[in-house]
């Protein structure tokens, strides 16, 4: 499956490319397509565990907001010693080291091994992360970076 959304992904740039400049429509459109590519990608890694919104249930902590909240930070989650006192921030950076090697990232998580190593799935990821957080964790990142 993932071959596909990279392929009609690809066909989409190379098709939006062959148009001459990029203009908003077209920039707003390869978007939009990173983020339902990320979306499908989510839901085929990510979602058995992670709810996307804070309301639903689900086995690990919710994904919404993510990008710039503090790890170990959402409360009720009983997380792993480890993540919740590493003081990390989750920034893109952090999260596609995550996404790539969570237990050599946070020695001592409780979560299973990811190993998205595919850098192009990764931004699809990032992209469809970024799409459901819908505040600003610049505070969130200053405070724990301060401490």
């Amino acid at each position: 499956m993932t071959r596909i959304i990279c392929a009609a992904t690809f066909a989409a740039l190379v098709a939006s490319a062959m148009s001459g400049p990029v203009s908003a429509e077209s920039a707003a459109l390869y978007n939009q397509v990173k983020i339902d590519a990320g979306k499908a990608l989510y839901d085929g890694e990510c979602h058995r565990c992670h709810a996307n919104e804070s309301e639903d249930v689900s086995y690990g902590p919710p994904l919404e907001n993510i990008i710039g909240r503090g790890a170990g930070t959402v409360e009720n989650y009983d997380y792993s010693i480890a993540l919740a006192a590493s003081g990390i921030v989750w920034t893109e950076a952090a999260l596609r080291a995550w996404m790539e090697d969570n237990t050599g990232f946070m020695p001592g998580t409780k979560m299973r091994h990811v190993g998205i190593e595919d850098r192009t799935v990764q931004d699809f990821i990032l992209a469809y992360l970024r799409s459901i957080t819908t505040r600003d964790g610049a505070a969130v990142s200053e405070k724990l970076t301060k401490d």
